[in-house]
């Protein structure tokens, strides 16, 4: 197998942490694999399943992926929106650095970025098996329609399964790897409007400029899907810092710890609201802090 390496330099505060625990929500490690200073991940990309290895370096990140199945051109964009690398947090952080209840946790946290899925397509299946349970049963359920889809690298690692797989999967399989009807036909829809071209989920990705509202209004269009999945999947999958997740349980634990009270979602969607365009960035800072503080 001819393999391919590209060098990317990385910001002097880079978090890897924050990075390789996203990925290491599944501890079975069946389409990702973290070790201390590297990440191995399955991709399905133009119809095969590529093995991208990421090994985090002083400075900077070395990447190397199956030459055969993933162009130069193609790579290095994916791993900088993976890493977050396009977000612009400093100037985030120089806005917000004196805040009396965020900024010392800015400063404790300095160069957070928000980590991305492989794909939008991967971020939107997440944030549709997430709706309304735990993480750890979310785990459960992605893991189960990933060996569902059963696409391997040779490596012997899985990829996680796009449209056409899941479409290929149906109703029945997808109910039988544990999703509700409603989330399975959701998932099918989604895949179905992919397949379509309703939902170029990869070509807005690569887009120069993000066309939220685009995004947003063709999500909402698909039964099942509501703010909390859209603005989840905008985050996770083209790295949209705006998305207010007042809707999340853990987001609403966080300001709860701040302002020493209770939070409603009411509560917590008016004390996110200052915060725009940074409100789904200041939801990833108060994950982390709980993840920290656990």
């Amino acid at each position: 197998m001819n393999d391919c390496f590209e060098t990317l330099a990385l910001p002097v505060n880079f978090r890897v942490h924050e990075l390789l625990a996203f990925h290491a929500r599944d501890r079975e490690a069946l389409a990702e694999q973290v070790a201390a200073d590297t990440l191995r991940k399955g991709l399905w990309r133009q119809g095969r399943p590529v093995c991208l290895q990421i090994d985090f370096l002083p400075g900077r990140a070395r990447v190397r992926w199956d030459a055969e199945g993933l162009p130069a051109q193609d790579v290095l964009p994916l791993v900088q929106r993976m890493l977050g690398l396009t977000q612009d947090i400093g100037r985030f952080e120089a806005q917000w650095a004196a805040h009396p209840l965020l900024g010392p946790v800015l400063q404790r946290q300095s160069g957070l970025r928000v980590p991305l899925a492989g794909t939008p397509f991967e971020a939107l299946a997440w944030a549709i098996m997430g709706q309304q349970i735990s993480v750890a049963a979310a785990v459960s359920l992605r893991r189960r329609l990933i060996l569902a889809a059963d696409l391997r690298h040779p490596g012997g690692l899985y990829c996680h399964p796009q449209a056409d797989a899941v479409l290929a999967l149906g109703l029945e399989s997808l109910r039988a790897a544990g999703l509700s009807q409603g989330k399975a036909q959701s998932l099918l829809a989604v895949a179905e409007a992919v397949r379509a071209g309703r939902l170029p989920l990869d070509a807005w990705a690569a887009a120069p400029q993000l066309s939220v509202e685009q995004i947003r209004t063709a999500l909402l269009a698909i039964k099942g899907i509501g703010p909390w999945t859209v603005n989840y999947t905008l985050l996770r999958g083209f790295g949209w810092l705006d998305g207010s997740l007042h809707g999340d349980v853990a987001v609403r634990r966080g300001i709860e710890r701040l302002l020493q009270e209770d939070v409603d979602m009411a509560r917590a969607e008016a004390w996110l609201a200052p915060f725009a365009p940074w409100r789904a960035l200041v939801a990833a800072h108060l994950w982390a802090m709980q993840a920290l503080n656990a």
